[in-house]
């Protein structure tokens, strides 16, 4: 590239930092930060009244009895089958 051309663009580069660095620090608000900030307020009010609605329900843990050990529950399913088959066989015959 021409030195004259590194030259140019090496201006216009400087220019575009110290033009950035100028601008003012002050931050304009935008019109519709006040309207994102009435909507993150209303989720908020409706977590909270979902969290005091799931709060009043009862919970699966404590709604179920505590599951059986699995030997006697194994034991009970074979037991339940035995009965069908008879119950079957009974029919039958």
């Amino acid at each position: 590239m021409p030195r004259p051309w590194a030259w140019l663009l090496g201006a216009f580069a400087l220019f575009g930092f110290l033009r950035r660095r100028r601008e003012p620090a002050v931050a304009v608000q935008d019109p519709r930060a006040e309207e994102l900030r009435r909507k993150l307020e209303e989720s908020r009010a409706i977590v909270e009244e979902r969290d005091e609605f799931e709060a009043a329900e009862l919970t699966v843990d404590l709604a179920e009895p505590a599951p059986e050990d699995p030997e006697s529950r194994r034991h009970a399913v074979h037991e339940a089958g035995r009965a069908a088959v008879e119950r079957m066989r009974g029919l039958r015959g």
